[in-house]
């Protein structure tokens, strides 16, 4: 039976990426699935309907009919209260989920109509490794340093410095809270543009690595509050790019350090989308991207990839479009039970949470997808 497969349009003030290019949508139609395409929801990233519909893509024209056509619906930015309202008893959802930081009555939704749902942030490769997560990781990261330099200028009200210094006058200071995927790409290329960096992280191996790719051009210090406080004095930018899979991130920065931070430096939070880890964080939007306090820009989008949202689009298609291509074959039910990747990022399934750290943050049951099979 053929597998019918829907993609919203977003909120294109807040979200521009679609998760399916016409080419993904083609190699999904070419597997015998029926994709359902909502007028426009391609248009941010310079997909036009006329290109979904020449691949084999059906153009449809609210999100009721997606919903209602749909076995699985695809979206980018964490479902609303009325995204839930129109979901069906038994479907399945593909987003950025991020459930350890929703409303408790989302969550409550997709029990009672025993959605599954499967998180980008949680689906793993053969490796064990995040590759949807990864893919916007690495933008992401790369992204920081426009951002930063932008931010930086006096016209932003900030500290009026360029990003990679000029002959005489010293670069400026990036610190990065984070030797993951956002840090090392953050990294590279914040001193591809001649910036002084510093990492922050708490394992050593981790700093020792991105130390290794950077030929030893880049600081590294352990997390403690002692080198936080000291690096944050004599920071121009700091990027926060702390994750604890599937968590609430903690926040490392307190009030009273970013109140030490230099006027017109910038806070730039990439975790932000579970929570932030500075304590005076709180989530902007591609519109309003910014706001100051204690004289201190705070850079707080939970969605930068979306500043590029076609390269952005490009890599959610290629890393998502392996998962879709089983479920077309398989059928969605054996190949969330059968593939461990894609398994793993299951938050809800048939009215019980399948995700540990979400159960314990909401005290709900644990239950189990299906048999796991390596």
């Amino acid at each position: 039976m053929a597998v019918n497969i829907g993609i919203l349009r977003e909120d294109q003030a807040r979200e521009r990426r679609v998760p399916l290019t016409p080419a993904g949508a083609e190699a999904l139609v070419s597997e015998g699935c029926v994709v359902f395409v909502e007028k426009g929801a391609g248009v941010a990233s310079r997909f036009l309907d006329d290109e979904y519909q020449k691949v084999g893509a059906q153009t449809v024209y609210t999100r009721d009919e997606v919903f209602g056509r749909s076995d699985v619906v695809l979206k980018i930015s964490s479902p609303s209260m009325e995204d839930c309202s129109h979901l069906h008893p038994g479907q399945i959802l593909f987003s950025f989920l991020h459930l350890g930081v929703v409303k408790t009555s989302i969550i409550g939704e997709f029990l009672n109509k025993k959605i599954t749902t499967v998180g980008y942030e949680l689906i793993e490769d053969d490796r064990g490794e995040l590759p949807i997560l990864t893919a916007m990781s690495e933008i992401a990261g790369q992204m920081c340093t426009q951002i930063a330099a932008r931010f930086l200028e006096s016209s932003n009200n900030g500290r009026g410095i360029v990003l990679g210094g000029v002959t005489g006058i010293p670069p400026a200071t990036v610190v990065i809270l984070g030797a993951g995927n956002v840090g090392r790409a953050a990294a590279r290329m914040a001193l591809a543009a001649g910036a002084e960096v510093t990492v922050l992280d708490r394992d050593q191996s981790r700093l020792r690595e991105i130390a290794l790719q950077n030929d030893f051009r880049c600081g590294t210090a352990l997390v403690n509050k002692y080198n936080l406080r000291k690096a944050l004095r004599f920071a121009d930018v700091v990027i926060g790019a702390v994750l604890i899979k599937g968590e609430k991130t903690p926040h490392i920065v307190t009030e009273e350090m970013v109140m030490e931070m230099k006027p017109g430096s910038i806070i730039i939070d990439v975790s932000i989308d579970q929570g932030g880890c500075f304590e005076t964080s709180r989530p902007t939007t591609l519109e309003d991207p910014s706001f100051v306090r204690h004289n201190v820009i705070h850079y707080c989008v939970p969605n930068i990839p979306a500043t590029v949202a076609r390269s952005a689009s490009y890599g959610l298609t290629n890393a998502l479009l392996p998962y879709l291509t089983g479920i077309a074959r398989l059928g969605p039910a054996r190949a969330i039970a059968e593939y461990r990747g894609l398994s793993q990022g299951v938050y809800t399934h048939n009215g019980v949470c399948t995700n540990p750290a979400v159960a314990r943050r909401f005290e709900l049951e644990i239950g189990h997808v299906g048999t796991r099979l390596n």
